[in-house]
């Protein structure tokens, strides 16, 4: 029997707290320790900071930067931490109606985050279990498209139809829905006008489209990969990816994006190129 001198030995329940600006620093720090996979993060803390008057999310830890960290914006991410670091963030983030339109993130982080998160936001639409986080270095090994290119705000009509319809291929919704498109011609207007967004234009049309969705100092993060389906089959993925990539690195960051795992005609395209997987992803899309 325990004596009653004895110290009780349960461990205080700690919840999560939302780090300020005066933590960003130590927080840059740790997130260059993990550059690739922290990368859609890091570009964001990097360009506004950790003052969510900018709307742009905020950012969790349960310990302190170095022990744990989670970003919660459109999407949830769980950066680093133990069971009860993600325990923390799963009540943190069931306080509130959620926000979020997926858990994104490294799988062992992101899948044990969405099963404390399931009985409350689930059922999933879809659970994307094992997607491929690739990087590359150095300049591509197969031979880049010289007709892919940065495109021009005036092209934004014939490259956002492009845009619509990779997104509605690829995560089986349309980004038009609630509010007309407004949000989604914003976001891909403010792409071209980064110089983010890179085509290959035939008779007019997109065949061929990427973004660099999130830049940070260490990492350029590929999204939206797409090839219109008449020109499908002639390697345009391969070289016009070779293409953005190569600008990619041109800017002495790595290259870096993620892949589902049974989409073997863009993983062989990303090999071709030179992409090596060093994690992996795991994303849960919510409705």
């Amino acid at each position: 029997m325990r004596s009653l001198l004895e110290p009780a030995r349960r461990a205080k329940y700690v919840p999560a707290r939302q780090l300020a600006e005066r933590d960003l620093g130590q927080v840059l720090r740790v997130l260059d320790e993990d550059p690739v996979a922290a990368c859609m993060v890091a570009a964001r803390l990097q360009e506004y900071g950790l003052d969510n008057r900018y709307g742009q999310g905020e950012l969790w830890s349960h310990g302190g930067p170095a022990e744990s960290l989670c970003f919660s914006g459109v999407n949830l991410v769980p950066l680093r931490g133990d069971r009860a670091a993600l325990r923390a963030f799963a009540d943190r983030a069931l306080r509130w109606p959620r926000m979020c339109s997926s858990v994104v993130g490294r799988r062992e982080l992101a899948l044990p985050l969405w099963e404390m998160l399931a009985d409350h936001w689930g059922p999933a639409r879809e659970l994307r279990a094992d997607q491929p986080l690739l990087a590359l270095t150095g300049t591509a090994l197969a031979s880049a498209d010289p007709e892919v290119r940065q495109v021009r705000p005036d092209e934004l009509d014939r490259y956002l139809a492009a845009a619509i319809a990779m997104f509605i291929e690829e995560v089986g919704v349309d980004p038009r829905a609630g509010d007309g498109g407004r949000g989604y011609r914003r976001r891909v207007a403010g792409l071209i006008a980064a110089g983010r967004a890179w085509a290959r234009f035939v008779d007019g049309e997109v065949a061929y489209k990427a973004e660099v969705g999130a830049m940070s100092r260490r990492t350029g993060q590929i999204q939206g990969v797409w090839v219109h389906p008449e020109h499908r089959g002639q390697g345009l993925g391969t070289a016009g990816t070779a293409a953005v990539a190569n600008a990619v690195v041109a800017t002495g960051r790595t290259a870096s994006l993620y892949v589902n795992d049974y989409n073997e005609i863009a993983r062989r395209a990303y090999r071709a190129v030179g992409f090596r997987q060093i994690a992996t992803f795991a994303t849960v899309l919510l409705d």
